[in-house]
């Protein structure tokens, strides 16, 4: 059996994801959670009891530390563990941050159940998965240079909203928000937020 941990922010999300990979045969999640630090002390818990590593299936972007992050810490704890990231924002930056990580799975939310266990099973055997299509944009997009906290925000403007609402939907307090909108209101030489939005996405950045 391949032992799998999920997290993800989203209950209905994280428990329906749960129930259908443990229909799977040769899957057994042995956790779910709806945080990064959540799964990073549960993972800790499984390394310190010697339990058998787990495959980490995590949400890109939680309250905290994002999944990236998450992943990070767990590949400190137990170097060559098999993560993935899956995610509704498959924008280069990300998938080049989660391959520098050792993230090794990267993969949208819009992923059959069925797909998802393959790439759990591709991962845990040490090998890797990038949802072509996002493979693709990421070649075609070219280096951004946002990082990544930059083009959430940038992605949250482009509608026009305020501050406060690009902060509660980014996870981040209204002043950390307005410092990745001016640094990237900067790099992209624009002198309000949704120019610095428009700018980016023709760019594909986000």
């Amino acid at each position: 059996m391949i032992p799998v941990f999920l997290a993800d922010d989203e209950t209905l999300v994280r428990a329906a994801l749960a129930t259908m990979l443990d229909l799977e045969a040769d899957l057994e999640v042995v956790g779910h959670v709806g945080s990064g630090e959540e799964l990073v002390a549960a993972w800790r818990r499984r390394a310190e009891d010697g339990d058998a590593v787990a495959v980490g299936v995590i949400d890109l972007q939680m309250p905290g530390i994002d999944g990236i992050e998450t992943a990070t810490e767990l590949l400190r704890l137990t170097p060559g563990a098999g993560t993935l990231i899956v995610t509704s924002h498959g924008r280069p930056g990300y998938l080049k941050r989660a391959l520098a990580a050792g993230v090794r799975g990267f993969l949208p939310k819009t992923t059959s159940a069925a797909t998802l266990a393959e790439v759990i099973r591709t991962v845990h055997g040490g090998g890797r998965y990038v949802d072509p299509e996002l493979a693709a944009e990421a070649i075609s997009a070219g280096d951004t240079v946002l990082t990544a906290r930059e083009a959430d925000v940038l992605e949250y403007a482009i509608d026009g909203a305020s501050v406060e609402d690009i902060a509660r939907r980014a996870h981040l307090s209204p002043g950390t928000t307005r410092n990745y909108l001016s640094s990237a209101m900067a790099k992209l030489g624009v002198s309000n937020r949704y120019e610095a939005a428009l700018s980016a996405r023709e760019k594909g950045w986000i």
